[in-house]
């Protein structure tokens, strides 16, 4: 049987996931009465990714069409999962290119085209979602072909072919249909079809001894660990004895007990796998993504995967706060070191370090959503913590002082162009283009911007374009450090009492800012219960109840109506940290806290830092 391995690479909701349901659903990899035929976007199935929408972990499922088997790999389309479509780009022998037929080409579609062209692996472009009454897909084409010399090494990489379609129809058509309706006859065909003539057949090379790559990890509860990767070459039958090798040293002999390849969505037995299938392996207590697995005679290493470093890093630590331990099941030092390491095993993108003391943890990622989606994961599992404001890192490179940079795509209503502007305008932001669309009335601003003055962006520009604005961003790599902002907030709200939040103490405290707390809540001493009118901080008690006398007063029973508090999610709460602040992260809380509780303590150290 032939074996195809395809990458499904695009920017953010441009349809990769839909596509896929309809490739299983089309090639009868379920039956009609299974519950998945009636689900849309079935390869999302962590938690996270149903709530926000977005793929987090690559996943890779397989169709059978007529002859063939073509494994699919899903990918990330943001690039702070870069480290997933690094390595599943690995295991690839093709890419499918989905962009969106109106939007075009976007920041997260040059990321992934990017790595694809360095991989130097066959491309086959998509131009999705024609059926949208805004669709542009000639001009997209012509974006697509002018990013594909941009990013192109040579003219082999300008060889592509390009199909149109519906993918939440299950429709693929050769050529861009004069007026698309969800009436006209088609199916996947010309996809698979083309998948079949364009994208190499990977079960060659079986005569050769068994070697392949480790991609990614798994763990089963009954078979324990398992390593998963694309066969580079030969075959290997269960129980057959196999090499660890890392450096083309040898690590560890093994047998492998048990051998998985895929069927659709499932994970099933086999006796022995070949060459270009993609394969689970039990049997290797401990290992690493990047090694590989050989013939017991055969200990040659293939490359190692290249991820892109982190440019951005938090401090992470047990939670400190008067309520500590009050929420969570996973409270220690050890027990956020023991997990930080366990996401280190198979997060690519991910550094740790040791911080200072040993309580706390230097975490390095590729952005602010990459590390948000650890801390809510971690959130959800139990832990109790705290974390820092994000920080940039710094390199001197040829002895110049750099900082990474990136492009940033904003989508906004045409209205808030100005608004915009100025924003930009304080974070130092150079324009690099602008185009408006007169007939959605959208503008799109593309910026170089320094990744420091990135932070803090996404809650400024929701709170001013009125949650229209869209953005996405691309990373330059480093260069020479420029101006910074100074800050990006106004003053925090700061509790100078603990207890119960009241009414009372709300209403006043509202007078001078936006209030995070309700009553009701319980509040500490040096906990920051909203944010400022005013550039400074400013001390509140939450906790004051009114004084009762007996002598009625002017104006009794009026009263000023509490404005219900805004609730910060995980990742906008990121974005309001302050440098003397924490964010305390609890299964159940979000609160935000100055580093030195006490008055007292936040003087002395302010005074230090003045010296």
């Amino acid at each position: 049987m032939k074996i195809h391995n395809i990458a499904i690479i695009a920017h953010v909701d441009h349809g990769k996931t839909t596509l896929v349901d309809a490739m299983l659903k089309q090639t009868h990899t379920f039956r009609d009465n299974q519950k998945e035929m009636q689900e849309s976007l079935i390869l999302d199935s962590n938690d996270l990714e149903k709530e926000k929408g977005i793929t987090i972990l690559a996943k890779n499922t397989s169709v059978f069409y007529k002859d063939a088997k073509i494994n699919v790999i899903d990918t990330p389309g943001h690039a702070d999962f870069g480290g997933e479509v690094e390595r599943t780009i690995n295991m690839a022998d093709g890419a499918l290119l989905l962009v969106d037929a109106a939007e075009g080409p976007l920041p997260q579609t040059k990321f992934v085209l990017k790595k694809s062209i360095e991989a130097g692996i066959k491309i086959i472009v998509l131009i999705n979602k024609i059926d949208k009454k805004d669709a542009r897909p000639k001009e997209v084409l012509q974006e697509v072909e002018n990013l594909f010399l941009d990013l192109a090494k040579d003219e082999t990489s300008l060889d592509f072919t390009v199909l149109y379609g519906v993918g939440k129809d299950g429709k693929i058509f050769y050529q861009l249909p004069q007026k698309y309706s969800s009436e006209m006859k088609g199916d996947l065909t010309p996809l698979f079809e083309t998948i079949i003539k364009e994208i190499k057949d990977g079960s060659i090379n079986q005569d050769k001894p068994f070697q392949m790559l480790i991609s990614t990890l798994d763990y089963d509860s009954y078979i324990g660990r398992l390593c998963i990767g694309k066969v580079n070459q030969g075959i290997l039958k269960k129980g057959n004895s196999i090499s660890l090798v890392y450096n083309n040293e040898v690590i560890g002999t093994y047998k492998a007990q048990k051998i998985f390849t895929t069927k659709g969505l499932k994970r099933v037995e086999a006796n022995k796998v070949v060459s270009g299938d993609i394969v689970a392996i039990a049997g290797i207590s401990k290992l690493n993504i990047g090694q590989t697995i050989t013939d017991v005679n055969y200990n040659k290493s293939l490359p190692d995967i290249k991820v892109e470093e982190p440019n951005i890093k938090i401090t992470m630590g047990p939670n400190t706060s008067p309520l500590s331990g009050k929420e969570g099941k996973f409270v220690t030092s050890r027990q956020i070191r023991q997990r930080l390491l366990k996401e280190k095993e198979t997060n690519l993108g991910l550094k740790v370090e040791e911080g200072a003391g040993d309580l706390s943890f230097i975490i390095y990622g590729r952005g602010e959503l990459h590390l948000a989606i650890l801390i809510e994961t971690m959130r959800r599992e139990g832990f109790e913590m705290q974390i820092s404001r994000p920080e940039v890192i710094y390199k001197t490179i040829n002895g110049v002082l750099s900082e990474p940079f990136e492009e940033i795509t904003i989508d906004v209503e045409t209205k808030f162009i100005g608004t915009v502007s100025e924003e930009m305008g304080k974070r130092y932001a150079k324009m690099l283009d602008m185009k408006t669309n007169d007939q959605t009335g959208y503008s799109r601003l593309v910026y170089e911007i320094s990744t420091n003055n990135l932070l803090g962006i996404r809650n400024a520009l929701l709170t001013k374009t009125k949650g229209t604005a869209t953005f996405s961003s691309y990373s330059l790599g480093y260069k020479p450090k420029s101006n910074t902002i100074n800050k990006v907030r106004n003053g925090a709200l700061v509790a100078t009492k603990p207890g119960i939040a009241l009414t009372y103490g709300l209403v006043n405290a509202q007078q001078r800012g936006t209030l995070f707390i309700s009553p009701g809540e319980e509040v500490y001493e040096g906990m920051v219960v909203g944010i400022s009118n005013r550039e400074q901080d400013v001390e509140v008690n939450v906790c004051k109840a009114k004084n009762l006398t007996n002598n009625r007063s002017v104006g009794e029973g009026v009263s000023i109506p509490l404005i219900p508090a805004t609730k910060p999610t995980l990742e906008q709460f990121i974005d309001l940290i302050g440098v003397d602040e924490l964010l305390e992260v609890t299964p159940k809380t979000l609160r935000l806290r100055k580093k030195y509780l006490t008055q007292t303590e936040r003087r002395i150290h302010k005074r230090k830092d003045k010296k």
